[in-house]
Protein backbone atom coordinates (compact mmCIF):
# COMPACT_ATOMS: atom_id res chain seq x y z
CA UNK A 1 0.00 0.00 0.00
CA UNK A 2 1.46 3.33 -1.07
CA UNK A 3 -0.59 5.74 1.03
CA UNK A 4 0.02 6.02 4.77
CA UNK A 5 -3.23 6.32 6.70
CA UNK A 6 -3.78 7.57 10.22
CA UNK A 7 -7.36 6.31 10.22
CA UNK A 8 -9.61 4.45 7.76
CA UNK A 9 -10.19 6.03 4.35
CA UNK A 10 -13.53 5.27 2.68
CA UNK A 11 -13.48 5.73 -1.08
CA UNK A 12 -17.04 5.67 -2.37
CA UNK A 13 -19.06 6.22 -5.52
CA UNK A 14 -22.73 6.83 -6.17
CA UNK A 15 -25.01 6.20 -9.10
CA UNK A 16 -28.05 8.46 -8.98
CA UNK A 17 -31.26 9.49 -10.72
CA UNK A 18 -29.54 12.64 -12.00
CA UNK A 19 -27.04 15.39 -11.27
CA UNK A 20 -29.00 17.70 -8.97
CA UNK A 21 -27.43 17.38 -5.51
CA UNK A 22 -30.60 18.62 -3.83
CA UNK A 23 -33.41 16.74 -5.58
CA UNK A 24 -31.89 13.60 -7.13
CA UNK A 25 -31.60 10.28 -5.32
CA UNK A 26 -29.10 7.45 -4.91
CA UNK A 27 -29.75 4.21 -6.82
CA UNK A 28 -26.44 2.51 -6.00
CA UNK A 29 -23.68 3.08 -3.46
CA UNK A 30 -20.34 1.29 -3.25
CA UNK A 31 -17.64 1.88 -0.65
CA UNK A 32 -14.05 0.63 -0.48
CA UNK A 33 -12.86 1.16 3.10
CA UNK A 34 -9.11 0.84 3.65
CA UNK A 35 -7.60 0.61 7.12
CA UNK A 36 -4.14 1.90 8.13
CA UNK A 37 -2.83 -1.69 8.11
CA UNK A 38 -3.91 -2.17 4.48
CA UNK A 39 -6.96 -4.30 5.23
CA UNK A 40 -9.93 -3.48 3.01
CA UNK A 41 -13.67 -3.91 3.41
CA UNK A 42 -16.20 -3.34 0.63
CA UNK A 43 -19.88 -2.58 0.71
CA UNK A 44 -22.26 -2.25 -2.25
CA UNK A 45 -26.00 -1.72 -2.17
CA UNK A 46 -28.66 -1.02 -4.77
CA UNK A 47 -31.15 1.53 -3.49
CA UNK A 48 -34.80 2.14 -4.35
CA UNK A 49 -34.89 5.92 -4.96
CA UNK A 50 -38.69 6.04 -4.59
CA UNK A 51 -38.89 7.98 -7.84
CA UNK A 52 -38.61 7.00 -11.52
CA UNK A 53 -35.08 6.73 -12.90
CA UNK A 54 -34.89 8.98 -15.98
CA UNK A 55 -33.83 7.29 -19.21
CA UNK A 56 -30.81 9.59 -19.51
CA UNK A 57 -29.52 8.42 -16.13
CA UNK A 58 -30.30 4.76 -16.90
CA UNK A 59 -28.38 5.04 -20.18
CA UNK A 60 -25.29 6.08 -18.21
CA UNK A 61 -25.27 3.62 -15.31
CA UNK A 62 -27.54 0.85 -16.62
CA UNK A 63 -29.72 0.71 -13.49
CA UNK A 64 -33.44 0.54 -14.28
CA UNK A 65 -36.61 0.93 -12.23
CA UNK A 66 -37.08 -2.84 -12.49
CA UNK A 67 -33.62 -3.49 -10.98
CA UNK A 68 -34.31 -1.40 -7.86
CA UNK A 69 -38.03 -2.01 -7.30
CA UNK A 70 -37.30 -4.61 -4.59
CA UNK A 71 -34.15 -2.91 -3.27
CA UNK A 72 -34.21 -1.21 0.15
CA UNK A 73 -34.84 2.52 0.36
CA UNK A 74 -32.04 4.74 1.61
CA UNK A 75 -33.90 5.13 4.91
CA UNK A 76 -33.71 1.37 5.40
CA UNK A 77 -29.92 1.24 4.93
CA UNK A 78 -28.96 4.68 6.29
CA UNK A 79 -27.79 3.43 9.70
CA UNK A 80 -25.80 0.63 8.07
CA UNK A 81 -24.00 3.08 5.76
CA UNK A 82 -23.46 5.61 8.54
CA UNK A 83 -21.87 2.98 10.78
CA UNK A 84 -19.67 1.70 7.94
CA UNK A 85 -18.35 5.24 7.41
CA UNK A 86 -17.89 5.96 11.12
CA UNK A 87 -14.46 7.42 11.98
CA UNK A 88 -13.42 7.43 8.31
CA UNK A 89 -11.94 10.10 6.14
CA UNK A 90 -13.84 10.18 2.84
CA UNK A 91 -12.59 10.00 -0.73
CA UNK A 92 -13.90 9.69 -4.25
CA UNK A 93 -13.76 11.01 -7.79
CA UNK A 94 -15.44 14.44 -8.05
CA UNK A 95 -16.83 13.49 -4.64
CA UNK A 96 -16.45 16.88 -2.96
CA UNK A 97 -18.80 18.55 -5.43
CA UNK A 98 -21.25 15.72 -6.08
CA UNK A 99 -21.14 12.40 -4.20
CA UNK A 100 -20.63 13.79 -0.69
CA UNK A 101 -23.33 16.50 -0.98
CA UNK A 102 -25.80 13.93 -2.37
CA UNK A 103 -25.00 11.44 0.41
CA UNK A 104 -25.37 14.04 3.15
CA UNK A 105 -28.70 15.19 1.68
CA UNK A 106 -29.94 11.59 1.78
CA UNK A 107 -28.90 11.27 5.44
CA UNK A 108 -30.58 14.54 6.41
CA UNK A 109 -33.70 13.60 4.47
CA UNK A 110 -34.19 10.56 6.72
CA UNK A 111 -33.30 12.43 9.92
CA UNK A 112 -29.66 11.33 10.32
CA UNK A 113 -26.98 13.95 10.90
CA UNK A 114 -23.83 12.81 9.06
CA UNK A 115 -21.11 14.73 10.86
CA UNK A 116 -18.53 16.20 8.46
CA UNK A 117 -16.62 17.99 11.22
CA UNK A 118 -13.09 16.63 11.64
CA UNK A 119 -13.27 14.44 8.55
CA UNK A 120 -10.89 14.90 5.63
CA UNK A 121 -12.21 14.76 2.07
CA UNK A 122 -9.83 13.51 -0.61
CA UNK A 123 -11.05 14.15 -4.15
CA UNK A 124 -8.83 12.14 -6.50
CA UNK A 125 -10.15 14.10 -9.48
CA UNK A 126 -8.48 17.24 -8.16
CA UNK A 127 -5.00 15.65 -8.33
CA UNK A 128 -5.75 14.28 -11.78
CA UNK A 129 -7.08 17.58 -13.12
CA UNK A 130 -4.09 19.46 -11.81
CA UNK A 131 -1.81 17.02 -13.61
CA UNK A 132 -3.63 15.60 -16.64
CA UNK A 133 -7.14 17.07 -17.18
CA UNK A 134 -9.05 13.87 -18.04
CA UNK A 135 -12.00 11.64 -17.00
CA UNK A 136 -11.93 8.68 -14.60
CA UNK A 137 -11.69 6.19 -17.49
CA UNK A 138 -8.76 8.12 -18.97
CA UNK A 139 -7.19 8.44 -15.52
CA UNK A 140 -7.42 4.68 -15.02
CA UNK A 141 -5.84 4.06 -18.43
CA UNK A 142 -3.14 6.68 -17.85
CA UNK A 143 -2.12 5.73 -14.30
CA UNK A 144 -2.93 2.02 -14.16
CA UNK A 145 -2.57 1.00 -17.83
CA UNK A 146 -5.94 -0.72 -17.66
CA UNK A 147 -9.28 -0.20 -19.37
CA UNK A 148 -12.12 0.58 -16.98
CA UNK A 149 -14.58 -2.26 -17.48
CA UNK A 150 -18.11 -1.74 -16.13
CA UNK A 151 -17.66 2.05 -16.01
CA UNK A 152 -20.55 3.79 -14.25
CA UNK A 153 -21.14 0.89 -11.94
CA UNK A 154 -20.45 2.23 -8.48
CA UNK A 155 -18.19 -0.62 -7.31
CA UNK A 156 -16.01 -0.55 -10.43
CA UNK A 157 -15.68 3.24 -10.27
CA UNK A 158 -14.88 3.24 -6.54
CA UNK A 159 -12.22 0.52 -6.93
CA UNK A 160 -10.72 2.26 -9.98
CA UNK A 161 -10.54 5.52 -8.01
CA UNK A 162 -8.63 3.76 -5.23
CA UNK A 163 -6.16 2.31 -7.74
CA UNK A 164 -5.72 5.70 -9.44
CA UNK A 165 -4.90 7.34 -6.10
CA UNK A 166 -2.34 4.64 -5.31
CA UNK A 167 -0.73 5.14 -8.74
CA UNK A 168 -0.72 8.93 -8.32
CA UNK A 169 1.28 8.60 -5.11
CA UNK A 170 3.96 6.65 -6.99
CA UNK A 171 4.00 8.93 -10.03
CA UNK A 172 4.02 12.24 -8.14
CA UNK A 173 6.32 12.05 -5.10
CA UNK A 174 5.67 15.75 -4.47
CA UNK A 175 2.07 15.07 -3.40
CA UNK A 176 3.28 12.88 -0.54
CA UNK A 177 1.69 9.70 0.70
CA UNK A 178 -0.69 10.85 3.42
CA UNK A 179 -4.18 12.28 3.35
CA UNK A 180 -2.82 15.55 4.76
CA UNK A 181 -0.10 15.87 2.13
CA UNK A 182 -2.54 15.19 -0.72
CA UNK A 183 -4.92 17.83 0.65
CA UNK A 184 -2.05 20.27 0.98
CA UNK A 185 -1.28 19.70 -2.71
CA UNK A 186 -4.85 19.93 -4.01
CA UNK A 187 -5.80 22.76 -1.68
CA UNK A 188 -8.18 21.96 1.15
CA UNK A 189 -11.32 24.00 0.66
CA UNK A 190 -12.51 25.93 3.69
CA UNK A 191 -16.18 25.36 3.00
CA UNK A 192 -18.76 25.27 5.78
CA UNK A 193 -21.67 23.66 3.96
CA UNK A 194 -21.33 21.14 1.18
CA UNK A 195 -23.04 23.38 -1.39
CA UNK A 196 -20.36 26.04 -0.76
CA UNK A 197 -22.94 28.69 0.12
CA UNK A 198 -20.85 29.51 3.21
CA UNK A 199 -17.05 29.54 3.49
CA UNK A 200 -14.50 30.47 6.12
CA UNK A 201 -12.54 33.69 5.77
CA UNK A 202 -10.16 34.45 8.63
CA UNK A 203 -12.09 31.92 10.74
CA UNK A 204 -15.36 33.80 10.15
CA UNK A 205 -18.27 32.15 8.32
CA UNK A 206 -19.23 34.37 5.37
CA UNK A 207 -21.70 34.13 2.52
CA UNK A 208 -20.26 32.79 -0.73
CA UNK A 209 -23.11 33.90 -3.00
CA UNK A 210 -25.66 36.60 -3.65
CA UNK A 211 -25.94 40.16 -2.42
CA UNK A 212 -24.20 39.38 0.88
CA UNK A 213 -21.22 37.57 -0.61
CA UNK A 214 -18.17 38.09 1.60
CA UNK A 215 -20.22 39.32 4.56
CA UNK A 216 -20.36 37.62 7.95
CA UNK A 217 -23.39 35.32 8.13
CA UNK A 218 -23.90 36.18 11.81
CA UNK A 219 -23.84 39.92 11.08
CA UNK A 220 -26.36 39.58 8.25
CA UNK A 221 -28.72 37.45 10.35
CA UNK A 222 -28.47 39.92 13.21
CA UNK A 223 -29.38 42.92 11.06
CA UNK A 224 -31.55 41.25 8.41
CA UNK A 225 -33.28 38.26 10.06
CA UNK A 226 -35.73 37.95 7.17
CA UNK A 227 -32.83 36.71 5.03
CA UNK A 228 -32.86 33.52 7.11
CA UNK A 229 -36.57 33.02 6.34
CA UNK A 230 -35.90 33.56 2.64
CA UNK A 231 -33.17 30.91 2.62
CA UNK A 232 -35.23 28.40 4.59
CA UNK A 233 -38.06 28.73 2.04
CA UNK A 234 -35.69 28.67 -0.93
CA UNK A 235 -34.29 25.88 -3.07
CA UNK A 236 -31.22 25.33 -0.93
CA UNK A 237 -29.88 21.99 0.25
CA UNK A 238 -30.94 20.58 3.60
CA UNK A 239 -27.32 20.76 4.74
CA UNK A 240 -27.14 24.48 3.89
CA UNK A 241 -30.35 25.07 5.83
CA UNK A 242 -29.01 23.05 8.75
CA UNK A 243 -25.82 25.13 8.88
CA UNK A 244 -27.55 28.52 8.69
CA UNK A 245 -29.96 27.39 11.42
CA UNK A 246 -27.00 26.50 13.63
CA UNK A 247 -25.40 29.89 12.95
CA UNK A 248 -28.69 31.67 13.73
CA UNK A 249 -29.00 29.83 17.05
CA UNK A 250 -25.42 30.71 17.98
CA UNK A 251 -26.06 34.35 17.01
CA UNK A 252 -29.19 34.53 19.17
CA UNK A 253 -27.32 33.04 22.14
CA UNK A 254 -24.71 35.79 21.92
CA UNK A 255 -27.31 38.58 22.18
Amino acid sequence: MNIQLQRPLAIFDLETTGTNTVSDRIVEIAIVKTFPNGEQQRKRRLVNPQMPIPKGAEDIHGISDEMVKDAPTFKEIANEINQFLDNCDIGGYNSNKFDIPVLVEEFLRVGLDFNISGRKFVDVQKVFHKMEQRTLGAAYKFYCQKSLEDAHTAEADAMATWEVMEAQIIRYPNIGNTVDSILAFTGEEKFVDLSRRFILQNDIVVFNFGKHKGKSVSDVLRHEPQYYDWMMKGDFSLHTKQIISEILNQTLLKK
